[in-house]
């Protein structure tokens, strides 16, 4: 009774993880690498949005109204630099060069991604 038990709870974790590759292989092959897009920053208690091309490398500065900001775009991915939030976790989401990739600022409030530019 109790290798049955396991034998099924193995088939069941075997079951997801297949599930979850081929959710995650859809999701990259419908992404074309060179359709343009853009970073975007949504920031603030209003949400306010600014959009930066990914084809021009620069180092913006953004106040949120809680901190500064630095976001830095170079060979066409987006990323935050030199954070003065006390834990830099946002510094640690690296380089984001995918569409719907995302990297978060909370003390902030300031959500990086990368969007379609339309």
């Amino acid at each position: 009774m109790r290798h049955k038990k396991l034998f099924v709870n193995l088939l069941f974790a075997a079951a997801i993880l297949l599930a979850a590759g081929v959710l995650f292989a859809l999701r990259g092959a419908g992404q074309d690498p060179d359709a343009p897009r853009k970073a975007q920053l949504i920031y603030g208690d209003g949400n306010a949005t600014l959009d930066f091309p990914l084809d021009t490398d620069a180092v913006y500065d953004v106040d949120t109204g809680y901190l500064t900001v630095h976001i830095e775009v170079k060979d066409g991915a987006a990323r935050f630099v030199d954070s003065p939030c006390p834990d830099h976790i946002c510094e640690g989401y690296g380089w984001l060069t995918l569409e719907d990739q995302t990297a978060t600022c909370l003390p902030a409030r300031a959500v990086l991604t990368i969007a379609p530019a339309l």
